[in-house]
């Protein structure tokens, strides 16, 4: 776990990235999943906190699935440096 200046708790997908295999987590990576891929359909992107909608768990854990995502090439952040809350994402075209 990673602490900034402020003695503040900083997420890094590095240090939460075992959550999104985690078995007790795989509904939530399959909700956030598919919150991604309604979130795509209408509007062609999403800001990271809205596919958090109707999922329960910690918010570096769904971090995590969104990022895993990322990962598997499914979405792309197009962002730049932003707050974390802030980042957006669009899809992927095969």
């Amino acid at each position: 776990m990673r602490i900034n200046e402020h003695n503040q708790t900083v997420y890094s997908y590095q240090d939460w990235r075992h959550e999104a295999f985690a078995e007790e987590n795989q509904v939530v990576f399959l909700k956030i999943r598919d919150n991604v891929q309604k979130l795509l359909k209408i509007a062609g992107a999403f800001k990271h906190t809205s596919v958090y909608v109707g999922v329960t768990s910690d918010n570096y854990t769904m971090a995590a699935c969104i990022d895993r995502l990322v990962e598997l090439g499914e979405i792309v952040e197009v962002t730049g440096d932003v707050a974390w809350s802030d980042r957006v994402f669009v899809g992927v075209e095969i």
